[in-house]
């Protein structure tokens, strides 16, 4: 291994490090303080594990945990777009492609393209692995905003619709996790914590 690689490999994981610095809108019950995206990752990679065994289709854990520690980490340069808002939407792709670009350019090039790779399959979800990958990135912050009493649903004046719109393709990847997801959905709307 010469110490050109180890170095980039090394520069990749410090310039990681700002992703413990990038907060995203949905809260923590324990203290209702803002999550950051290296919570949610690491939250992510924990329900990857425990919750396998509801994965439609035959998942590659190792994949799945490597999309969900790396999934986000393009925010570092290009934010994190909060889930409701549409007018961020309008250019987030073009944001996070650019710092896909920059950051995992920074890698080893075999390095480079796998983890570039994973991220794209990821966004398309055009496999069992992104699929079910993805499903676990739209339940944890709604279960995080169920348990901390719906507050940036509240905040921000979300509605079950968009609730619903945006988490429906959790059954893509986890129908029995759907089927919770939908649950809870109405038990926010019935306990006041979402807009009907």
């Amino acid at each position: 291994m010469s110490e050109d690689r180890l170095q980039l490999q090394l520069d990749f994981v410090l310039a990681a490090e700002d992703l413990k610095h990038v907060t995203r809108q949905t809260t923590l019950p324990a203290d209702g303080r803002q999550e950051n995206d290296a919570e949610h990752s690491w939250h992510l990679a924990l329900m990857a594990i425990v919750l396998a065994e509801h994965a439609k289709g035959d998942v590659d854990l190792l994949r799945v945990l490597t999309m969900h520690i790396i999934h986000d980490i393009v925010e570092i340069l290009a934010g994190d777009t909060f889930a409701y808002d549409e007018a961020g939407h309008e250019d987030k792709e073009e944001r996070e492609q650019a710092a896909a670009a920059k950051l995992f350019g920074i890698l080893p090039d075999d390095q480079a393209l796998k983890l570039r790779g994973l991220w794209d399959e990821f966004e398309a979800r055009e496999s069992d692995d992104a699929r079910y990958a993805a499903a676990l990135d739209r339940l944890q912050p709604l279960m995080l905003n169920f348990h901390g009493d719906g507050a940036a649903w509240l905040k921000h004046g979300i509605r079950r619709d968009q609730v619903v719109k945006r988490n429906q393709h959790i059954q893509e990847g986890a129908p029995r996790l759907w089927e919770f997801a939908s649950q809870l959905i109405d038990r926010a709307v019935a306990k006041g914590k979402l807009n009907a």
